[in-house]
């Protein structure tokens, strides 16, 4: 069988996505979990928090939200209707974190969640933290060359 026929078979075989559906409902509820960080920010602007203080609640409690839907196992049940619309807020991140650590508890704090939390955020984080010190380097250099 060559490349060509390989590939025209697993066109023909291979399921139809609903690319349209999927689109739609990866925007309407990502902008829900928008809307939810919004209004949490607000809520808290109403109990007297300053704007900073506001923003920093709201993001904390959708992570603290998304770490228990993640627990309870909710949030794989929302995630496989949104698809990406869970994926590029901040609940996503946190359920990146959660997930593992809840699947290899049964191994042990150190070698099961400790080691594990991280094997899917790891990389966002490390590669996270690189490209903020390239960019703040890169930065530094162009202040020093404006004198």
């Amino acid at each position: 069988m060559t490349d060509k026929e390989y590939d025209a078979l697993v066109k023909e075989i291979s399921p139809k996505s609903p690319v349209l559906k999927d689109c739609l409902n990866a925007f309407w509820i990502g902008g829900l979990i928008c809307l939810l960080g919004q209004i949490l920010q607000n809520w808290y602007l109403s109990m007297g928090t300053q704007k900073p203080n506001a923003a920093v609640g709201a993001s904390m409690t959708l992570v603290a939200l998304s770490a228990l839907l993640t627990g309870l196992s909710v949030y794989d049940d929302i995630a496989k209707v949104a698809g990406a619309g869970t994926l590029v807020p901040i609940t996503g991140f946190a359920n990146a974190v959660s997930a593992p650590a809840i699947e290899f508890k049964t191994e042990g704090f150190v070698l099961g969640v400790a080691a594990k939390m991280f094997t899917i955020a790891g990389p966002v984080i490390v590669y996270g933290v690189g490209a903020s010190v390239l960019y703040g380097f890169i930065y530094w250099i162009g202040t020093l060359l404006r004198v």
